[in-house]
C-alpha cells in the first residue's frame, strides 16, 4: 500500500516519513502555490491514499498575507481532494482548532458552527470547504497545539527561554490540548488506511492531546520534566500582544474519532517525555 504525503519538512510530515508505505513529496516537486500542479502530481502517482501534511502555518504573518495563505491552505487542498476524487482514493486533510471562534469552555464538536478569528483560521476553513466540495472520500482532522522534536514549536521555545531566564510570563486563559506530531502522523495514517476499506467513514474529526491545559501549565510541565528552574507567571491574553487573535477555547471533542477509527486521545505528558528524550534533554 502506497500513501502519498504532501509535505516533507513539517513536523507531521517528518513523522509520517518514518512510517511504512509512505512517499513524501516536498515543495520542490509539489508547489502548494500552484494547486493544479499538486493535483497533476497526485494523478501521475496514482497512490492508494493521500495525506496533506503541508500548510502555511505563520499565524501572525497570515494577517498580512491572507491571499497567499488561502492559496496554500485553501485552494491547494481543494485541488488535491478533487484529484483524489477523480482517482477514487481517500484524501486526509489536517486542519485546525483556529476554524472556531474560541468562546465558552465546552469542547468543540466537529459539527459546531465555525467562525475563525483571523486570516489563518479563515484559510484553513477554506481548505475544509474545498475538500468537502470535491465530493470524494475524505477525512478532515482538526488538531491543536502541535509539538515535536522538530521545527519550531512551544516545547522547543520554552526549553530555550527557560534555560536563559528565571521567570517567564505565559498566557493562562487559552486552553487546549497539546498534540504530538508523532501521534498526529499515526492517526492520519490509520485514518487513510481505514478509509480505503470503508469510504463511509468520510467526515470531519477532531484529534488532540489530553488533558486540556493552559499554555502556562503546559510550560510548567515542560520545566518540571526538563528540570529547568524557571518560574511561570500567569498572564491574560490581553497582556500578550500578537498580530493575530488566538482562540481562548481550543478544547476539541475527539469522541467521534475514537468511535469511527478506534483512535484515542494521547496523554500529552507522555508525548512530552518522548520529545524531551529525542532532544537529549535529561528528565
Amino acid at each position: 500500500m502506497t500513501i502519498l504525503v504532501l509535505g516533507r519538512t513539517g513536523q507531521v510530515a517528518r513523522e509520517l516519513a518514518a512510517l511504512k508505505g509512505i512517499e513524501c513529496i516536498g515543495r520542490d516537486a509539489a508547489d502548494l502555490e500552484d494547486p493544479e500542479a499538486c493535483a497533476a502530481l497526485i494523478c501521475s502517482k496514482r497512490p492508494e491514499a493521500v495525506i496533506n501534511a503541508a500548510a502555511y502555518t505563520a499565524v501572525d504573518q497570515a494577517e498580512e498575507e491572507e491571499a497567499h495563505a488561502t492559496t496554500i491552505n485553501g485552494a491547494a487542498p481543494g485541488a488535491m481532494a478533487r484529484a483524489c476524487a477523480d482517482l477514487g482514493v481517500p484524501f486526509v486533510q489536517i486542519s485546525s482548532d483556529y476554524v472556531f471562534k474560541g468562546s465558552g469552555t465546552a469542547p468543540w464538536q466537529p459539527d459546531d458552527p465555525t467562525a475563525p478569528l483571523g486570516a489563518y483560521g479563515r484559510s484553513k476553513l477554506a481548505g475544509e470547504q474545498a475538500v468537502r466540495a470535491a465530493d470524494g472520500t475524505y477525512a478532515i482532522l482538526r488538531t491543536s497545539w502541535v509539538v515535536s522534536a522538530h521545527g519550531s514549536n512551544f516545547v522547543k521555545t520554552m526549553l530555550s527561554l527557560g534555560a536563559e531566564r528565571d521567570t517567564l510570563n505565559i498566557v493562562s486563559d487559552q486552553i487546549g490540548g497539546p498534540t504530538g506530531a508523532t501521534e498526529i502522523a499515526a492517526a492520519c495514517h490509520a485514518i487513510a488506511r481505514q478509509l480505503i476499506d470503508d469510504p463511509n467513514k468520510s467526515g470531519t474529526y477532531h484529534f488532540s492531546g489530553t488533558p486540556d491545559v493552559s499554555w502556562a501549565d503546559f510550560a510548567r510541565e515542560i520545566f518540571a520534566q526538563s528540570k529547568l528552574n524557571c518560574t511561570v507567571m500567569d498572564i491574560p491574553s490581553s497582556e500578550y500582544s500578537t498580530q493575530a487573535q488566538r482562540p481562548l477555547n481550543s478544547r476539541l471533542d475527539c469522541s467521534a474519532t475514537g468511535t469511527a477509527f478506534g483512535i484515542i486521545r494521547p496523554d500529552w505528558r507522555e508525548t512530552l517525555t518522548h520529545i524531551l528524550k529525542d532532544l537529549g534533554v535529561r528528565s
